[in-house]
């Protein structure tokens, strides 16, 4: 149901980038907006873009009054909800409503939404890639980077939007035609008490779905089959290590989908994203568009000529017989893992950050194959070296700088240095993005073999 909000008194909490979008869309649309955060105002980052707009700002901490007389709270997804002015505001029965819920309201066409713990950056952009291809004017956004309420005042056939499980916290109505969830694996431990909260902020996606609805989900990965049992959905289905009979399968060098009849095979040897993981995302990134008719060649030419996406296994540089990949987007164990099981020996890896709550001891088996060189820096750095003591050679340093200067002196030709924090960026960096182009900046100057002391 679309929402009235002429003349309504809204506070929107969070000034990040999903908040000032929520902004001028109140704004656009009749209502008296306050913009609050904890952050004072010199700490946020383009504020600029609401110069001139008739905007209340609370910042350098809530004014509960503000809360308590509000018609509406606009909950941006970096907030948590148990937050005391949110506390406060439910208490006098404020609804509380997060981005992706309000622009939900207003957009009349399909939504393709994409969860999971990882690839749903590169799955949700593999979608548009396809989507644009079948001459479809889409919006991609969401977690990927574009706020979703972005899509409501633009004249578009779908909506691909990436969720996050912060985003699916502040849901009510929102309803999918496609949902999907790629993976689950362990994240986001110091915002939630323990891993099923994680799991079921996650599983909201599924909330309003139906019968009528398609699902798609991982047969490979035990957690989404656990808990997917009881969902009333079309469940379609994908794996890797050639499972199924019906779905999207991976058999050898091919994919293959049997779906209502079809029997379509695709070969991997056009695939350009590398990694296990890619295949994975492949997968699931054809089958909204299959589903909705779109000829498999046309959806395969269009995965195949995809690149892959900055700070996601990206590479670098080739110097002095060393590849440096940049994958900052790794900010927990699971998506490390997924980097590192693509790499051949002979890996320094650089890790360490905001400690996010993850287990490292799962790193263990992987940096026992593969890893001859473990550089940590940030404040999980001690944290991460007890975890992973005896697993490989390991080294703190006090920052980037010095990471990238010492894997440069430690890695032998032919091996591979990769940026791959398992961590969060926020004690060091803005995001992930500023800390992979710092990443590649220091890549790019180092010398060449001949000035290598």
């Amino acid at each position: 149901m679309k929402l009235n909000f002429n003349h309504k008194k809204v506070v929107v909490i969070g000034a990040g980038q999903s908040g000032l979008a929520l902004v001028h869309y109140f704004l656009e649309r009749g209502a008296t907006v306050a913009l609050s955060d904890l952050r004072k105002k010199e700490e946020i980052a383009n504020l600029d873009s609401l110069d001139g707009l008739q905007v209340r700002f609370d910042f350098g901490g809530h004014s509960l009054e503000l809360f308590e007389q509000a018609d509406l709270i606009a909950v941006s997804p970096g907030v948590p909800l148990d937050c005391e002015p949110l506390i406060r505001a439910k208490s006098c029965g404020i609804p509380l409503l997060g981005e992706i819920e309000i622009a939900s309201r207003e957009i009349t066409v399909p939504i393709i939404g994409v969860t999971g713990t990882n690839g749903k950056s590169t799955t949700t952009s593999l979608i548009g890639e396809i989507m644009q291809a079948w001459d479809k004017k889409v919006f991609v956004g969401g977690n990927l980077g574009t706020p979703l309420v972005e899509a409501c005042s633009t004249e578009i056939d779908g909506v691909v939007v990436e969720l996050s499980s912060f985003q699916l916290e502040s849901i009510d109505q929102f309803h999918p035609a496609i949902g999907m969830l790629l993976n689950l694996s362990s994240d986001h431990l110091d915002r939630y008490p323990n891993l099923q909260s994680y799991y079921q902020a996650k599983l909201e996606i599924f909330r309003n779905m139906t019968a009528a609805d398609f699902v798609v989900l991982n047969a490979d990965d035990p957690e989404v089959c656990r808990l997917t049992t009881e969902l009333e959905t079309t469940k379609v289905w994908f794996s890797a290590k050639g499972r199924l009979v019906e779905g999207m399968v991976r058999l050898g060098d091919k994919l293959v989908w049997n779906w209502a009849g079809a029997d379509i095979q695709l070969p991997l040897s056009k695939l350009q994203l590398s990694g296990e993981h890619n295949i994975e995302n492949a997968m699931a990134a054809m089958i909204p568009a299959l589903l909705q008719g779109c000829p498999a060649e046309l959806a395969w030419n269009a995965v195949c000529s995809f690149t892959g996406l900055a700070h996601r296994m990206q590479l670098v540089r080739l110097l002095n017989g060393v590849a440096w990949y940049n994958d900052s987007k790794g900010t927990n164990v699971g998506s490390v893992m997924k980097s590192l099981a693509g790499l051949t020996s002979g890996v320094t890896l650089i890790a360490g950050g905001k400690d996010k709550g993850g287990d490292y001891t799962l790193l263990r088996p992987l940096l026992e194959q593969k890893v001859e060189h473990l550089i940590l820096l940030g404040e999980a750095a001690q944290k991460m070296a007890a975890a992973l003591s005896g697993s490989c050679e390991i080294r703190l340093v006090t920052g980037l700088e010095s990471a990238v200067q010492q894997a440069y002196e430690l890695t032998v030709n032919s091996g591979t240095v990769l940026l791959s924090p398992a961590c969060s960026s926020f004690d060091m960096f803005a995001n992930f993005q500023v800390r992979g182009d710092e990443f590649e900046r220091l890549v790019q100057q180092l010398p060449p073999e001949g000035a290598k002391l």
